[in-house]
């Protein structure tokens, strides 16, 4: 009941905003009807000239002031009040019906200027009123204590209508504006969103051009230094360069995929992410161009989620990269241990290093590209020049992303419940 009353009160309000003139004429006219079958009743041994039209004049011009409500509240509800005071002194029984101009003109007064100035005007009501009864109508206390508590109820009525209508008004403001706020709050998080996919685009496309361009420049450069001296060396190089090219093609395609795959089941499927199980290809490729790279394991190799396991490629892939094109060293290391939950991944290179300059932003994004890599999964990592000479870029990964349960997590009883 109370949702169907709500919503043609929403209709009613919202029909008021769109023609408020019409309202308001609308609601005068009931307002005269009400004046007028009031003005049949006055107080037993009162006869005033012209019944009727003594009390229609006053009330009349009471009604015809609401009007004005919308812009003058306070001077509409003084002439109504001053029309009600006429007409209780003209020995006219206040009813509801008399009482209605009144009682229209605070309720709108309250919902225009709050409850504060409504209270005065409701107390200023009443007590013209009782002063006027008072004086007019010498009947005994008791039927003027019953007339008082009467105005009370009606004025107290009109005052309380008014009140809910502010409370409503808020309501539906503030549900407009949590409305609005998620709203904002929605597109903020979709473009956080955004650009977290492209940074992390550009991280892969950073590593695959990078990392393979650097490499067919170096090998180009050797299969051109060589190419009189050793012509079967230049030809395995240049047929390295191919593998190269290939394989750059390859991994582009494959990032390029991600950004067109559409989860259709007929549209190709798209190459697995590349890990550490490529680390042999990428050995080789480094040694094509001039870059020897020895890898040791120690501690048990234990299997990566596909997130870690590109990260951790990515950033062996990344390191070597900066070698091949900033360091004066012909070899490096990438050592690998396993230790406990983590994998500790270490690549360095000795002799001098020309490289350190990759640290500052302005001048690259590879090592903050791996930087941001190992800290999405959980990781961190720390790149620096050796004291010996050289440079090292150092990793510790988890072998599962935080919030992963594991094999031996679910033989504890934490494990098992999660599970």
């Amino acid at each position: 009941m109370s949702t169907s009353t709500e919503r043609y009160s929403d209709r009613f309000e919202q029909y008021a905003d769109r023609h408020p003139r019409v309202v308001d004429g609308l609601l005068v006219l009931a307002l005269m009807a009400c004046v007028i079958i009031g003005s049949a009743f006055t107080r037993p041994g009162t006869d005033p000239p012209f019944q009727r039209t003594t009390a229609i004049l006053p009330m009349g011009v009471a009604c015809l002031a609401l009007l004005k409500h919308r812009t003058h509240p306070r001077a509409v509800t003084l002439i109504a009040v001053a029309g009600t005071v006429i007409v209780t002194a003209l020995g006219y029984e206040i009813t509801p019906l008399l009482l209605a101009p009144v009682m229209a003109a605070l309720y709108w007064l309250t919902t225009l200027t709050g409850s504060r100035t409504a209270r005065r005007y409701v107390a200023l009501t009443l007590a013209a009123l009782t002063v006027t009864s008072a004086v007019f109508d010498p009947s005994d206390a008791l039927a003027l204590v019953l007339r008082v508590i009467g105005f009370c109820f009606w004025l107290s009525l009109s005052f309380a209508a008014g009140n809910m209508t502010l409370l409503r008004r808020a309501y539906l403001a503030s549900v407009q504006a949590r409305a609005e706020y998620a709203e904002r709050t929605r597109e903020e998080e979709a473009r956080l969103r955004v650009t977290e996919e492209r940074l992390r685009i550009a991280r892969d496309l950073h590593d695959v051009v990078a990392h393979h361009l650097a490499l067919a420049n170096a090998q180009a450069g050797t299969a051109a230094h060589l190419a009189l001296t050793d012509p079967q060396q230049t030809k395995k190089i240049l047929t390295d360069l191919t593998g190269t090219t290939s394989s750059a093609l390859r991994d582009l395609k494959a990032t390029l995929g991600l950004l067109r795959h559409d989860d259709d089941p007929a549209s190709s499927a798209l190459e697995p992410a590349p890990g550490l199980a490529r680390l042999p290809e990428l050995v080789a490729a480094c040694d094509s161009a001039g870059l020897t790279v020895t890898v040791t394991t120690t501690g048990e190799p234990r299997p990566l989620s596909s997130g870690v396991d590109l990260t951790a490629f990515r950033i062996v892939q990344e390191a070597l990269t900066n070698v091949t094109k900033h360091a004066a060293a012909s070899s490096a290391q990438v050592r690998l241990a396993y230790l406990g939950s983590r994998v500790h991944i270490t690549i360095s290179n000795d002799g001098p290093d020309t490289g350190t300059t990759e640290l500052e932003p302005s001048r690259g994004f590879g090592i903050i590209g791996m930087r941001e890599r190992a800290r999405t999964i959980g990781g961190e990592l720390r790149a620096e020049p050796r004291p010996g000479g050289g440079f090292e870029v150092t990793t510790t990964l988890p072998l599962q992303p935080p919030g992963t349960v594991t094999a031996d997590d679910t033989d504890t009883p934490a494990g098992r419940e999660h599970a």
